[in-house]
């Protein structure tokens, strides 16, 4: 959905908990505090990278580094809207954007654990993330494997 913000450029709406199938809990660290007292941008794209591979793993009951395709990373981006700092739990939320032949894409974002467990409802950072499939040894594009595709499916469920 696109909404105007008093500008003459759209922005997307920004997603809720609730328009994910996937909230992946991921303490923060001490270490991914910056000197500025918040968490280094580059740890946004570690919260993704470990929220889609450790869906990935739970969902697929497999190692996925040992298939004989594997998924590579060949794009995410993040759009950074309120700061995270260490104590705080992130709460992942993934998504299905799109599933391809050779490609997913997912759609992430970032929101803080409560105190009660539950994720805040505004999100923190927004995301988006790019796997390509290719054969484990000669790293040429293949299809997505089947067992991959059966998981992708129950994120398709938001």
């Amino acid at each position: 959905m696109v909404v105007m913000h008093g500008t003459d450029s759209p922005r997307t709406e920004l997603p809720a908990p609730e328009d994910f199938t996937v909230l992946r809990r991921l303490p923060t660290r001490w270490g991914d505090n910056d000197v500025y007292g918040h968490l280094n941008n580059a740890v946004y794209y570690s919260l993704f990278d470990t929220a889609v591979n450790g869906w990935l793993l739970d969902a697929t009951g497999q190692d996925i580094r040992q298939l004989p395709a594997i998924g590579v990373v060949v794009e995410t981006t993040c759009r950074y809207l309120q700061e995270l700092s260490f104590p705080d739990v992130a709460l992942v939320g993934v998504a299905l954007e799109r599933l391809g032949r050779t490609s997913v894409v997912y759609r992430l974002a970032v929101f803080i654990e409560q105190d009660d467990g539950r994720a805040g409802q505004r999100a923190h950072a927004v995301g988006r993330f790019v796997h390509v499939y290719v054969d484990a040894q000669t790293r040429r594009p293949t299809p997505v494997p089947a067992l991959v595709a059966e998981a992708l499916a129950r994120l398709e469920q938001k």
